[in-house]
């Protein structure tokens, strides 16, 4: 199979997941639209793919890192939705149509972000009742939130905030920037799929290494 083709098949695996969320007709279906409109707004789903093919190279089963895999998509998509806002990178369109925030407002286009990277957790924590008997879920769990968080990609655009307009940028800032900013969240997809398949933990700092400098490059 070629790889254009595998790659086909992750991105309908991720997807088919994605699309069975947030569809329950209930008082709170706006916030719930305004969810879907950018989780399904298309994209590569590379952080996804990455999970789920680090957990079959590992010697995992793919299906249950799914639930990871649609987390981290979760958190890459909140953290889009909230990057378009006035008060951060002030963008009208994403992929091609209206952002978040043009379409459903910025009150709910910031409550559609926090409720996105909560229902990550949660699903992410599902793994836990899949694989009760699995210590790498616990790990998984901690690398994920560690690299979306204040050590990860949040703290990563929070210097990249404060750097805007200053004339001291350095190199090393901004290798510091992209490496959170960006890499970060790559490495834990990375990470999160070899670990739920049993990675030793040289394996995991190979990958980690690995990922951090793909992550730059994809910057």
């Amino acid at each position: 199979m070629m790889f254009k083709d595998i790659m086909a098949d992750y991105q309908k695996t991720v997807e088919d997941y994605l699309k069975t969320l947030f569809t329950d007709d209930v008082p709170q279906k706006q916030l719930f639209d305004a969810m879907r409109y950018s989780l399904l707004a298309g994209g590569k789903r590379i952080r996804p793919i990455l999970t789920l093919e680090f957990c079959r190279v590992c010697g995992g089963d793919m299906e249950k890192a799914l639930p990871f895999a649609a987390a981290i998509e979760m958190v890459h998509t909140y953290s889009l939705i909230h990057d378009d806002l006035p008060c951060m990178d002030n963008d009208d369109y994403r992929r091609g149509r209206l952002t978040n925030h043009k379409v459903f407002g910025e009150a709910n286009a910031v409550l559609a972000g926090d409720a996105l990277l909560n229902y990550a957790y949660e699903t992410a924590a599902r793994a836990f009742a899949m694989e009760p008997g699995n210590p790498g879920v616990c790990q998984a769990f901690q690398i994920l939130t560690a690299k979306a968080g204040i050590y990860g990609m949040v703290g990563g655009q929070t210097v990249d905030v404060e750097s805007e307009g200053k004339p001291d940028m350095t190199k090393e800032k901004l290798d510091f920037i992209y490496r959170l900013k960006t890499s970060a969240l790559i490495e834990g997809a990375m990470l999160v799929g070899a670990v739920l398949a049993g990675a030793t933990q040289g394996e995991q700092k190979i990958i980690e290494q690995t990922a951090g400098e793909v992550g730059l490059a994809f910057q």
